[in-house]
């Protein structure tokens, strides 16, 4: 990870750690990289999710854009993903997206995309951050005439919507669908997409009030989408996260379906249809060993990466594999998409269903090995002391050698907060469960 970019953009606490000034030059510095070379003035596209600080670290981030000689498209509210699509689409040279994504409303976060859509690799991250944090580079402010435009665009999330409904052949009509906006960017696309697609679509947590995104709702908290299933005797529910590039699903009884799971349902389909490039999906070192069990099952490769989506795109695109994502949710379905999308990772797999006439509890297909996380909170200084910790490296080998050849460890720092997460996973729950709060407690007595 870098300074300031960590495993998804920018990301602290709104107006302290992000602050305005820090946010205006980002985009002053993105616009500065970004435009290299060019003769013409350059276009950003910027997008938010509903929190409350999203408006003014957009503004800011559009005032450093706008000062440097950049064009800014405003599209106002919308999923991650539509930044990414929309870029293309608007014919602009990067796009800037708002959000903290599944993180409390305090938190905000500068996402940067690419003339392509892709989020930005580490060579131009490492840029941008020596011209923000080390001075290195001019800036070129742009006087009188050269100063940026701004123009707020009015068909972003219809045009956004249309692209997904196009990635689906068949219609969801008659399918009863609960689907959990997280009081975030879904809050002003799911309800148009679903209906659009003609499916019976029961739309909860999708009235964000700055302060409400992914409270007790949404893929991070999913047992409220679960009842609610249940209650309403519907076939389906999905959940996302705050900026939407996140899917978790529940069957009709209410049985949650994790990223890892929606893989190995789409993954199967996409083979047998011939449509799964070298007949591999990428996951990362937290996939669920079960998963990749499965792919050796069914003929398929499974290859893992660091944990972060980005790694996994990574992966795809220096092997040109098609496939791949989290348990988290984060799934890419890299010929509708250039990063993870939980809407289009909903409707991939709902006409999937709907085309096998299926119920979504028939159609799990792999056997999960039972895992358990701890999330032990620090400081952002002792997330540096973990590396170098002796005493946490012995808890980690001790783990690793009390679950053997059955089970693993996995400790890291959070990409995205001021965590360290520990997962273990084995045949046995109860040793599993005293493995990682062994660690846990490790970890707490030494950074917490």
């Amino acid at each position: 990870m870098g300074r300031l970019f960590g495993t998804d953009g920018v990301r602290g606490v709104a107006n302290t750690e992000l602050s305005c000034e820090l946010a205006m030059n980002i985009g002053r510095a993105a616009a500065t990289v970004l435009s290299k070379g060019m003769r013409r003035r350059p276009v950003f596209v910027v997008g938010t999710d509903t929190r409350i600080s999203s408006d003014m670290l957009a503004s800011s981030v559009t005032a450093g854009l706008c000062s440097v000689g950049a064009d800014v498209k405003l599209l106002d509210v919308v999923p991650t993903p539509a930044v990414a699509y929309l870029v293309g689409k608007y014919k602009a040279d990067a796009g800037i997206m708002i959000s903290a994504s599944h993180n409390p409303s305090e938190y905000n976060g500068i996402k940067v995309f690419s003339g392509d859509g892709y989020k930005l690799p580490d060579a131009l991250e490492e840029q941008i951050e020596a011209m923000v944090l080390d001075g290195h580079g001019d800036f070129g402010f742009k006087p009188g005439s050269g100063v940026g435009k701004t123009n707020f665009v009015a068909d972003a999330v219809k045009d956004y919507v249309e692209h997904l409904r196009s990635s689906v052949p068949n219609s969801l009509d008659g399918l009863r669908i609960g689907v959990d906006c997280a009081n975030g960017s879904a809050s002003v696309t799911a309800e148009k997409l679903f209906a659009a697609l003609g499916a019976e679509a029961h739309i909860i947590n999708a009235d964000p009030d700055g302060e409400n995104i992914n409270v007790n709702c949404g893929s991070t908290h999913i047992e409220g989408l679960a009842a609610f299933v249940r209650e309403n005797g519907l076939d389906a529910g999905v959940a996302f996260d705050g900026d939407a590039d996140r899917c978790l699903c529940v069957d009709e009884r209410g049985n949650v379906i994790d990223g890892d799971e929606i893989m190995a349902i789409c993954a199967l389909d996409l083979a047998e249809r011939g449509k799964l490039r070298k007949r591999t999906v990428v996951g990362t070192v937290l996939t669920n060993f079960g998963f990749g069990k499965f792919c050796d099952e069914n003929d398929m490769r499974f290859v893992a990466t660091k944990v972060g989506d980005r790694f996994v795109l990574e992966e795809m695109l220096l092997n040109e594999y098609d496939f791949g994502g989290e348990q988290s949710g984060h799934i890419i379905f890299r010929d509708y998409a250039t990063t993870g999308d939980g809407q289009l990772t909903a409707i991939q797999l709902l006409s999937l269903m709907k085309r096998k006439g299926k119920k979504l509890s028939e159609m799990k297909l792999m056997t999960k090995y039972p895992q358990v996380s701890r999330n032990i909170r620090i400081s952002g200084e002792a997330k540096v002391l973990y590396y170098t910790n002796a005493r946490i490296k012995e808890a980690v080998e001790a783990g690793k050698k009390t679950l053997g050849a059955d089970g693993r460890v996995i400790v890291r720092p959070s990409g995205t907060e001021p965590l360290i997460r520990v997962m273990t996973e084995g045949l046995d729950i109860s040793l599993i469960d005293r493995v990682a709060d062994e660690i846990a407690d490790v970890i707490t007595a030494e950074l917490g």
